[in-house]
């Protein structure tokens, strides 16, 4: 992370959890006065916005967090690997790690029973930053064929579709997430649906 202007003075993690790691950096404002930052940090994660005959494939999960069943698009973490190699598919990883591309295929696989010919990476950007220190790719994937689903065992979901014309409107409707309309918007605004 780069400086700048607001030294950071301590950097220091309070806790540690399977999902995240939080904790604060003591900075040097331009003004010289000392002020903590907090912050929580979260692996990378990636977005699929597939589409197969005229639909927009969905998952329809309950969040715990926000006590609500949400109508969303397959998403999950990239994992982490110890090599940097490219991968078979020719994608490229990111630093430590699985490419967003790569991600992309092996979550919509898992969720939602199909592969996909195709994974085109969208956009990259930093999620909330006045708080996270999390990264997200919205991936696009077509040529879908239905290969079967692979749940993880804390993943209870069920497949929707919706017609391409409709998927925004759909994904709009509360409750929602700022990750599927993101994910549409950019597909839509890159011609894609």
């Amino acid at each position: 992370m780069d400086d700048h202007d607001w030294p950071v003075i301590e950097s220091r993690v309070e806790y540690e959890t399977p999902w995240y790691t939080g904790g604060y950096d003591l900075v040097e404002q331009p003004d010289g006065t000392e002020k903590r930052y907090y912050w929580a940090e979260l692996p990378p994660a990636v977005v699929v916005v597939a589409v197969t005959d005229g639909d927009v494939v969905f998952v329809d999960q309950y969040r715990p967090t926000v006590r609500e069943t949400q109508l969303e698009l397959p998403a999950g973490i990239v994992e982490a690997h110890t090599d940097g190699d490219a991968h078979a598919d020719g994608t490229v990883p990111r630093e430590n790690g699985e490419s967003y591309e790569s991600a992309a295929a092996r979550e919509l696989r898992e969720e939602t029973g199909y592969a996909a010919d195709e994974t085109t990476l969208l956009q990259r950007y930093d999620v909330a930053t006045g708080i996270l220190r999390h990264e997200r790719g919205i991936v696009f994937a077509d040529g879908l064929t239905e290969v079967g689903r692979e749940l993880d065992e804390s993943e209870f979901l069920s497949v929707e579709r919706v017609p391409v014309d409709q998927a925004l409107a759909v994904a709009r409707t509360l409750p929602t997430n700022d990750a599927t309309v993101e994910g549409l918007l950019l597909a839509k605004e890159d011609g894609l649906l």
